[in-house]
């Protein structure tokens, strides 16, 4: 059905307030889709192993089991059940590039047994090796055996992409994730090391682990006889919280919450029976459904309903004197 040109121009900024359509799901990198497929083959080769053996004639197990463990048939097993039925990338690769491995299966596997290796970095170059990146697999920051001095992650490991800088671990900066950020003090750094360990909540710098080994306090604390102590910001004048609040310290910092009138000592609704009720900066007292007000007590219906009752009282008339 079309809508009238009216209707349709009165959807419009209500189409125009509409969150934008969330983005695809980015599609797999090649190396990812390589990985893949070379952890489903490693994982048909474990399913497969001394598969239909177990029989109890050893020699004739391990001649039988030897021929089948390199044989076609074995590959063939494995190659059946590397990909489900729905998974259209799986098919596709594995069908384009099953003669590569076939070929490695049957002549390359005793020389090359990183299956990854020779198939994704070395033959179809979509992978890098771990510790490598970018299209000439180079060596990211600080070295392939440990990138970004191991405190860090290397753009691009392992992959043909990325410009294998390093993004650092909580805790660590500078370009190869050796130097400690404030709020943290090298607790360990030698030539292949370097560890950062967490001041405490007090330093906004350090070298070491307690508040007296700080060079700088943090926001909300004050150095006090060479260590770095809570300030109490609710003892300040004027007090931070309104007067229909009170202040709660915390360290290095200090909540503002509502006073609760109705959880006081002295209770703020004297009236007997009325129930009392917080409101934000103040509270409001309140007889229970059914009961009367009056100005001294909130009177039960029974009560009431008694007192309603009554008969004046008369007093004797002079003949009856």
């Amino acid at each position: 059905m079309r809508l009238p040109r009216r209707a349709a121009l009165g959807l419009l900024p209500l189409l125009l307030l509409l969150p934008p359509a969330p983005e695809a799901a980015k599609k797999p990198t090649p190396c990812h889709r390589c990985r893949g497929l070379v952890d489903k083959f490693n994982q048909g080769m474990v399913d497969t192993a001394k598969k239909n053996f177990g029989g109890g004639n050893t020699a004739w197990e391990e001649k039988t089991l030897s021929k089948y463990e390199s044989s076609e048939i074995r590959l063939l097993e494995i190659l059946e059940g590397l990909c489900e039925s729905s998974d259209f990338e799986c098919n596709q690769m594995l069908e384009a590039q099953e003669e590569h491995l076939e070929a490695w299966w049957l002549q390359l596997k005793s020389e090359y047994p990183d299956l990854f290796e020779w198939f994704c970095v070395k033959t179809l170059k979509v992978c890098c090796s771990p510790g490598t990146y970018g299209p000439d697999c180079l060596a990211c920051q600080g070295g392939s055996q440990r990138p970004c001095s191991g405190n860090g992650h290397c753009s691009g490991d392992g992959s043909r992409q990325g410009d294998g800088s390093c993004r650092c671990h909580m805790g660590y900066q500078g370009p190869l994730c050796t130097d400690c950020m404030d709020g943290y003090f090298s607790s360990l750094r030698n030539e292949t090391h370097s560890i950062c360990t967490a001041c405490d909540e007090s330093c906004k710098t350090c070298s070491g682990l307690t508040n007296r080994d700080c060079g700088e306090c943090e926001v909300g604390w004050v150095l006090d006889e060479g260590a770095c102590v809570d300030v109490d910001e609710c003892a300040a004048e004027p007090p931070p919280c309104s007067a229909a609040q009170f202040c709660k310290n915390a360290n290095g910092s200090y909540t503002c919450e509502d006073v609760d009138e109705c959880s006081l000592a002295e209770k703020a609704c004297v009236r007997k029976h009325e129930n009392c009720y917080n409101t934000p900066g103040s509270y409001v007292c309140v007889c229970p459904d059914g009961f009367e007000e009056t100005e001294d007590a909130c009177v039960p219906p029974a009560e009431a309903e008694a007192t309603e009752g009554e008969s004046p009282t008369q007093l004797p008339s002079r003949e009856d004197l």
